[in-house]
């Protein structure tokens, strides 16, 4: 993505992948950088801001029609500064600057397009915007000289404007102190019903988003009221969504929406927090129904992960594009001639049933392509196994077949790009994942990826300070980590702990979240910036707790919280968690199903629970057969400790005083069942434990 003269913009020096594709561009683009600020003031100039990520296809498509281009290059040069920033390595930056856009136009999106003064306060902004004006939409040839016209001539005004912006968006959320009680989980529950698309599953009636925190809700509010359509929806929306384009049928994996509301036509890009909370929703419902379907796509999402998103030292990439060859979902189609030349007449009979092939093509990406195939089931295997008059499990062995031929023709093609960044958070997302379906589907490779990953991040994102890197920028690790980095990777270690019971995976979430208290709580307010006290001075300091594309920190560390007060029995964190709580509940009351994770973490809070304190050495047969019957089914609001009777003044008493006097009974594995608060006597009889829990 450059010009024939191979000259160099200040991005030169950059290491993102994003800021790499514009390095080329006659656009004399700077980093964030007091350079670029400087210059503005210097100029007197406003400051041109382009936001955007490696693998946003409209990002490309503004880069090619206008950041490409001599003549609206010219035009920026001579009257603005340049800055472009890539939203996955500064979302600090982003959010600020996409909370303008919502503000000012009411929609947000990438590529965001800012135009502020040299002191950073914004006074226009939009997102993709064409090169000429068109289908009413102000081009920037156009809109350029206008602002600049302005921009000489009032600019008084100009400053006025983005001053009362800046005004705006300092402005604080109302700080309740109202407890949030059962009625937000039955409000929730209510609303989702409301906007629950019951033919196709998901949720609205246009484009749809996989939203697994509105599927993990309802997963927890099932269990905890025996609501049976609260379980259907779940199940539903994870059918619908494996049969549809929106899932990759031959290289398995998720892309990041469907285009309408039957998830056949996707947007192709494929994301690694997608990947990641899918994984994490598929592995729930699996344990919640033992459906196999949902066990399977959960392995197969781990596949691609592992195939595609992992780099050589274990941690995880962050992206694949949807463009390949120029076009959107060019790697991912086929017409009905190329499927003919590789596949045999039965093979095609049965690929065309099952995946909804036709000769002139079954959908139109854009004009002028017309015979190109996605593949989506339009029936489940055994609907299609019915109709071919085969078994399931034969014509499963001839998919398989036929996925694998496809695949490997597949792989010849251009591959898309690869954002290649590792975001801490991001990974601490997949880790998590990862850490549940080892222990779901008791297969230990799957902690072996997830614990390579973990070692990355302990040694080149940890410092001796427990503090945080969120990604290496120019070759240094300069970019401080902001609260979802330490709320991710604080959840991925409770995770890792449940799933090991290796006590140091504990501590050292313990630590991340004295640190997150220490630099990130608002002590005036309330809630957690997203950036901490020691990092760099911006426009606002801001807070987030709505559901984006990943869980806000604020969510998350609710969750850890709650999770980690259960389990150390320490108050304090479970006072923190209820100032927490209280903080946003009259932003949350408004519009609950924008905040459904966060919801999720006060339904932990306010439901049945109940920590299991398993006394056993843990090769003992019985205390694997408990601990394999607790892991593979649904406990959505339960702590699992494992302590070894063999080790005594151990890290784990340390960090869980309560249980030093917990001992085995007759040298048997022991079961203590604490519910609210109060505990059961201890029992060494298995069946009589499972009979309990389930």
């Amino acid at each position: 993505m450059h010009n024939s003269s191979e000259q160099l913009n200040h991005l030169k020096d950059e290491t993102s992948p994003y800021l790499k594709q514009h390095k080329h561009n006659p656009v004399d683009w700077y980093p964030w950088s007091d350079e670029a600020f400087q210059k503005a003031k210097t100029d007197h100039k406003p400051i041109f801001l382009s936001i955007g990520y490696a693998t946003c296809h409209w990002c490309h498509v503004m880069a090619h029609e206008s950041f490409e281009d001599e003549e609206v290059a010219k035009m920026l040069n001579n009257h603005f500064v340049c800055i472009k920033v890539d939203r996955e390595e500064r979302p600090e930056i982003d959010q600020i600057y996409m909370h303008v856009c919502q503000m000012l136009t009411g929609r947000g999106g990438w590529p965001l397009t800012i135009i502020m003064t040299p002191d950073k306060q914004p006074f226009f902004a939009a997102t993709y915007l064409p090169k000429k004006t068109q289908y009413g939409m102000n081009g920037l040839l156009t809109l350029l000289p206008e602002i600049k016209k302005i921009w000489d001539e009032n600019q008084e005004k100009i400053i006025e404007s983005a001053t009362e912006i800046t005004k705006r968006l300092h402005q604080q959320p109302l700080v309740s102190q109202q407890t949030l009680d059962n009625s937000i989980l039955e409000k929730t529950y209510d609303a989702l019903v409301t906007d629950f698309d019951e033919l196709h599953g998901g949720f609205g009636k246009n484009q749809k988003f996989p939203l697994p925190q509105h599927l993990l809700f309802l997963l927890g509010y099932w269990k905890a009221t025996k609501q049976p359509y609260s379980l259907k929806m779940v199940t539903t929306t994870l059918k619908q969504m494996r049969q549809g384009g929106i899932f990759d049928h031959i290289g398995f994996g998720f892309h990041r929406y469907a285009t309408e509301r039957t998830w056949k036509i996707p947007h192709f890009e494929k994301m690694l927090y997608d990947q990641a909370l899918l994984l994490n929703v598929y592995t729930e419902a699996y344990q919640a129904t033992q459906n196999n379907l949902f066990k399977q796509t959960a392995e197969e999402i781990i596949t691609y992960t592992t195939r595609n998103l992992t780099s050589s030292h274990g941690a995880f990439y962050a992206a694949e594009d949807a463009d390949s060859e120029g076009k959107e979902g060019k790697y991912y189609t086929w017409t009905y001639e190329e499927l003919s030349t590789h596949l045999t007449s039965e093979e095609l009979k049965i690929a065309s049933l099952v995946y909804s092939l036709k000769k002139e093509g079954n959908v139109q990406l854009e004009p002028g392509r017309t015979t190109e195939n996605i593949l989506y089931q339009s029936m489940t295997i055994k609907e299609a196994a019915t109709v071919l008059d085969l078994s399931e499990k034969n014509l499963t062995k001839k998919l398989s077949i036929i996925r694998k031929k496809l695949f490997t023709i597949r792989s010849q093609r251009m591959h898309p790009n690869k954002d290649d960044q590792i975001l801490t958070d991001w990974n601490g997302l997949m880790i998590a994942s990862l850490a549940k379906a080892a222990r779901t589907f008791h297969q230990p490779q799957y902690l072996t990826i997830a614990e390579h990953a973990i070692d990355h991040i302990q040694t080149h994102r940890l410092t001796k300070n427990n503090e945080l890197i969120h990604s290496h920028r120019n070759k240094h690790n300069t970019i401080t980590g902001y609260a979802t980095d330490y709320a991710f990777i604080t959840w991925s270690m409770i995770e890792l702990y449940q799933t090991t019971f290796n006590p140091t995976y504990l501590q050292y979430a313990l630590q991340l979240n004295s640190y997150v208290l220490n630099h990130f709580w608002d002590k005036t307010h309330g809630g957690f910036f997203i950036t901490s006290d020691t990092a760099e001075s911006m426009l606002v300091r801001q807070k987030e707790i709505y559901d984006g594309s990943i869980p806000s920190a604020n969510a998350i560390i609710l969750q850890n919280l709650i999770r980690l007060a259960h389990i150390t029995a320490n108050p304090s964190l479970k006072e923190t968690a209820d100032q927490l709580s209280n903080t946003f509940s009259t932003q949350i009351n408004t519009h609950p199903t924008a905040y459904t994770h966060f919801i999720s973490a006060v339904q932990y809070m306010i439901t049945s629970t109940q920590e299991i304190v398993i006394v056993g050495e843990p090769k003992n047969k019985d205390t694997k057969e408990i601990l394999s019957f607790l892991q593979s089914h649904y406990f959505p609001h339960t702590s699992i400790i494992l302590k070894n009777p063999k080790e005594k003044n151990s890290l784990l008493e340390e960090l869980i005083p309560w249980i030093k006097t917990y001992d085995q009974i007759d040298q048997k594995t022991t079961v203590y069942i604490c519910k609210n608060k109060t505990c059961q006597q201890p029992t060494t009889d298995l069946e009589k434990i499972k009979k309990e829990l389930d």
